[in-house]
């Protein structure tokens, strides 16, 4: 990241897709031969929040490619910034809508306003969560993802390029053992997170983290569907689906293990309370491992003024975590329509080898 790398060839081919986009182009060298190179870009779910499109990128054009290189494939890299041909420029964190006189414009903080008018109680007099929702996207405050840290979309005014804000995303304690969730790890847990090696991710098999994680991990745009017994959740990002069962007192005494595990829920009040069992073995934040054990409850509360909706979260699993895994979010009304994409793992392809079969 701390070195830059430009490229001017032939756009070749664009993978709008999670859990990272690439870009493909052809560099003609001085010599008359052709290498084939490769960069990655955003998920496309976040992409799609930006305005980004794939009739950005008409294949056939000249670009000119600015970028991070790969560490250990000489043929792939890390997206800064493209330039077409007509001078059109796209940077990473960049935010685009379609200019009045054609081609298109950046916006610096969210491209669209969502609309807040959907009505905050249903006929049967529960809070209205259903609809689509999103997190406020993380962005680098210098557009083209060097230099600075994440900042939240909608206070980017407030930043420079190259500000480094104080966004944490992992519990590190200044003395004594690590914790995560505000919890130590068991002696396994310990051990299985020291273990942990990143083609162990399962964002990286295209599957959801935990219900957890990826509810609001890289600004998915999610969606509730509230019917008469049950409550639908679809994660906007890799796809996974969620149904809370609002008509049952207990889970049941068999229950076929999934990423989602079973979940019961009722209304305290304004509140959804959502109990869940029945996990497969995974990861609840990686390196953070989970058993068969564990056990999560979800407090949802919708605020009708800001149309926010919150989420906090208690996981407990004996096995792993010697105390209570917690945490909370927040979700917005999305700015964009549910559509998790398609997902393709390509990041731990060596590109410099491809090009050799």
């Amino acid at each position: 990241m701390s070195k830059t790398v430009e490229f001017n060839g032939k756009l070749t081919r664009v993978e709008m897709i999670n859990p990272h986009s690439w870009i493909y182009f052809d560099v003609t060298e001085k010599d008359g031969g052709v290498s084939h190179h490769r960069c990655e870009m955003r998920s496309v779910h976040v992409l799609r929040r930006s305005g980004w499109t794939k009739e950005n990128f008409p294949v056939g054009q000249q670009i000119t490619v600015e970028a991070s290189p790969n560490r250990t494939d000489p043929a792939s890299c890390y997206l800064q910034t493209i330039m077409a041909a007509d001078g059109t420029r796209m940077d990473r964190y960049g935010q685009y809508v379609k200019a009045t006189q054609g081609g298109i414009q950046e916006v610096r903080g969210p491209i669209a306003a969502p609309k807040t008018d959907r009505p905050t109680r249903r006929p049967s007099g529960e809070p209205n969560i259903s609809g689509d929702w999103a997190p406020v996207q993380l962005v680098m405050a210098n557009a083209r993802g060097i230099g600075g840290g994440l900042v939240p979309l909608d206070k980017l005014a407030e930043y420079k390029p190259g500000d480094r804000p104080a966004i944490s995303f992992a519990d590190v304690s200044r003395a004594g053992p690590r914790r995560y969730g505000g919890t130590e790890l068991t002696e396994a847990g310990e051990k299985a997170a020291a273990d942990f090696k990143r083609e162990d991710n399962p964002r990286f098999r295209c599957e959801t983290t935990s219900i957890i994680f990826d509810w609001a991990f890289d600004g998915p745009v999610n969606r509730i569907t509230q019917n008469k017994d049950t409550i639908v959740l679809e994660y906007g990002q890799l796809g996974l689906k969620r149904t809370i069962y609002m008509n049952m007192q207990e889970h049941p005494n068999s229950i076929k293990p999934s990423r989602a595990g079973h979940s019961i829920g009722h209304w305290e009040g304004d509140t959804l309370v959502v109990d869940t069992v029945g996990f497969l073995p995974g990861f609840l934040n990686t390196p953070v491992r989970n058993s068969d054990k564990l056990h999560v409850v979800e407090r949802f509360i919708l605020d009708p003024n800001k149309m926010a909706l919150t989420r906090s979260y208690v996981a407990e699993d004996a096995v792993f975590l010697k105390g209570k895994y917690a945490g909370s979010d927040t979700i917005l009304v999305a700015d964009a329509p549910y559509n998790p994409g398609k997902c393709k793992e390509l990041n731990f392809i060596d590109y410099s080898k491809e090009q050799k079969r």
